[in-house]
């Protein structure tokens, strides 16, 4: 019996998207015969395998060409071309993110009529950047739209985006995939209290993530130049356009540290060497707004307490669930408020809530939501 073919298309090069390479795996565990179509990047091959999984990666003649937004407009549709003449016989496509869902609607559309499409949407598609523009909100309304009718499942990482595409598409409400790490039990790390030269009486909270606007860099940092004087440190861990406002501020202040992004093998072993952990996203988007980020699912499995602002998807576990604290608003005042409240808490009672969490929010669990879609396509 032939295995059906599954092609996860991602406009990225694929060098560090966990979610994809996770549910490629799992699909493929599941006898499903499965690829990565990617953006070819030097100086990453055309061609690899990642994790017994096979990688192709679309060259683009034009990819030297200008970044003026003309130009990159082109290289896209470059992109969707060779992939549409490339990949069109597959049977079922998995398109990850808005911007490949053009490609398995003009394959299924046009040429092959067979082929089953799963929209997989990694973030609130139509605003998904802080202080977007309204007309660009409204274009891509319209493309998603137009597009999401093609799809025979669509695939969400929140229940408040899963909503919200019943509400603006009158849709079946997606299946609910989280990007959660694999279930790891956890032993104590002290990494950071032996790296940088912390003391043991103070207490850590970091921030691990991409380290750009509208993640609440600033009003972190703000916060923690406030607190010099006290046990509180933190540490950045990760990379980003911030990273050189981070740097100074830890040249100027004991209590800030920057640390670089490590491996995702090892990265536990570091998360749990801090305290707490903190995910201080500004409410200035609704992707932000309905947003479940993997790194809470990190700090949850490295078996941190958390504090998040008060946005509605994170509110609702960390809250639900009692694993750390909400901060009554998005300032440096109310986050200096949090980080002496849940440094006050029985911690046994928070840490006893995570690890029931834990059983839940990991992606054993996720992959069974990912395989009974796949079923459903058959």
């Amino acid at each position: 019996m032939k295995l059906l073919s599954v092609d996860l298309i991602v406009l990225n090069n694929f060098k560090n998207d966990s979610r994809v390479l996770k549910e490629a795996i799992s699909l493929q565990n599941n006898g499903y015969d499965v690829k990565v179509i990617a953006l070819h990047e030097d100086p990453l091959p055309e061609s690899e395998t990642v994790q017994e999984i096979p990688v192709y990666r679309i060259k683009l003649k034009s990819r030297s060409w200008s970044k003026n937004k003309i130009v990159q407009l082109f290289k896209y549709i470059e992109f969707i071309y060779r992939c549409i003449k490339q990949y069109k016989k597959t049977d079922i496509l998995h398109c990850n993110d808005l911007n490949t869902l053009p490609i398995g609607v003009m394959i299924k559309k046009f040429i092959n009529k067979n082929v089953k499409i799963v929209y997989d949407a990694h973030e609130y598609e139509i605003n998904d950047k802080p202080n977007q523009n309204h007309y660009s909100i409204k274009i891509r309304y319209f493309i998603e739209k137009f597009l999401i009718q093609y799809a025979d499942k669509v695939i969400t990482v929140s229940n408040g985006i899963a909503d919200e595409y019943v509400r603006l598409y009158g849709i079946d409400k997606p299946a609910l995939v989280l990007n959660t790490p694999p279930f790891q039990k956890i032993q104590k790390k002290n990494i950071f209290r032996e790296t940088l030269r912390i003391k043991d009486e103070q207490i850590v909270f970091l921030y691990q993530g991409g380290l750009s606007q509208g993640r609440g860099i600033e009003i972190l940092l703000d916060t923690f130049k406030m607190l010099q004087k006290t046990p509180y440190i933190i540490i950045f861990m990760g990379y980003g356009p911030l990273k050189t406002l981070i740097i100074e501020a830890s040249e100027k202040y004991e209590n800030i540290f920057y640390h670089p992004a490590v491996s995702p093998d090892v990265l536990l072993d570091y998360t749990s060497s801090a305290d707490f952990g903190i995910l201080f996203y500004e409410n200035n988007c609704l992707n932000h707004y309905y947003c479940s980020p993997n790194k809470m699912f990190e700090y949850l499995m490295a078996e941190l307490p958390i504090i998040v602002s008060d946005l509605y998807e994170m509110k609702k576990i960390v809250e639900n669930e009692n694993i750390g604290i909400v901060a009554a608003e998005n300032t440096s005042e109310e986050l200096k408020k949090a980080i002496k409240i849940i440094a006050d808490l029985d911690q046994s009672i928070l840490l006893a809530n995570i690890r029931k969490l834990k059983t839940v929010y990991n992606w054993e669990v996720q992959e069974q939501h990912l395989v009974k879609l796949y079923q459903e396509l058959d």
